[in-house]
């Protein structure tokens, strides 16, 4: 069994040591992130950064009986109605942009501003490489890299793909991921057979499903439901096929 070295961990714990070599580390990192998006544009998503995270916090504060309910599927076995569903919930300009809707971005800021409830401006691009690559919270270390790796998505990727990932791994309620897993959960049926409603009410609970639940739908809830459906019947499903 190998030894510890402890003048090498001391060194690595060593401020300076990071100083002379953070633009290396930060090099090695983005061509992880480069080989994970290549491999990720194929292959089903086993789990999500998002998830591990979860797990992990979950058990350091004791909570050993949490578990991820999470199944794949493929964007051809999730109901269109889903997919209008979340970009009309979030993403009006999803076919257009690259990435960054700049003008929500904006609109965002303004609001948080002058409000105690903060409103995101991230895209469903944003949101999938968040999800998928790097991990919740405030930190400008992870809103600088969701930059690249947003970018880096738009560009190896289809629309559909993203999409599909999105879907795939969003939450939608505690250790719940992904629309099938979320709609086998609340409704016992695939996610193919959402109705428009079902797929209104699972979007509705997306900005924070630890607080907005599909099952006990509160006012709020029920209200941006509504909303979301009244959005899906204005875009029309020929909108998907912008994609």
């Amino acid at each position: 069994m190998r030894k510890i070295n402890i003048k090498s961990l001391l060194r690595l714990l060593s401020p300076a040591w990071w100083q002379a070599n953070w633009s290396r580390l930060l090099l090695r990192l983005f061509a992880a992130l480069f080989a994970l998006g290549l491999i990720f544009r194929f292959v089903p998503i086993p789990f999500s950064a998002y998830m591990v995270q979860q797990k992990i916090d979950h058990l350091f504060s004791g909570d050993w009986r949490y578990q991820v309910n999470y199944s794949w599927v493929p964007l051809s076995q999730i109901s269109p109605n889903m997919q209008l569903a979340v970009i009309a919930a979030e993403d009006q300009k999803f076919p257009q942009h690259w990435g960054f809707d700049f003008n929500a971005i904006e609109k965002a800021l303004r609001h948080n501003e002058k409000s105690k409830r903060i409103r995101g401006g991230s895209t469903i691009s944003q949101q999938t490489a968040k999800n998928l690559l790097l991990w919740h919270g405030q930190s400008w270390l992870r809103k600088g890299l969701e930059v690249p790796a947003t970018m880096m998505l738009e560009g190896l990727w289809s629309k559909e793909r993203i999409l599909e990932v999105y879907l795939n791994i969003a939450e939608f309620g505690d250790g719940i991921f992904g629309v099938e897993a979320a709609s086998r959960y609340y409704f016992k049926k695939p996610a193919k057979n959402l109705s428009a409603s079902e797929a209104a009410l699972l979007a509705a609970v997306l900005p924070n499903p630890h607080i907005y639940k599909v099952n006990r739908p509160s006012a709020l809830v029920a209200k941006r439901q509504h909303w979301i459906q009244n959005q899906m019947r204005q875009l029309g499903q020929s909108y998907l096929k912008q994609l």
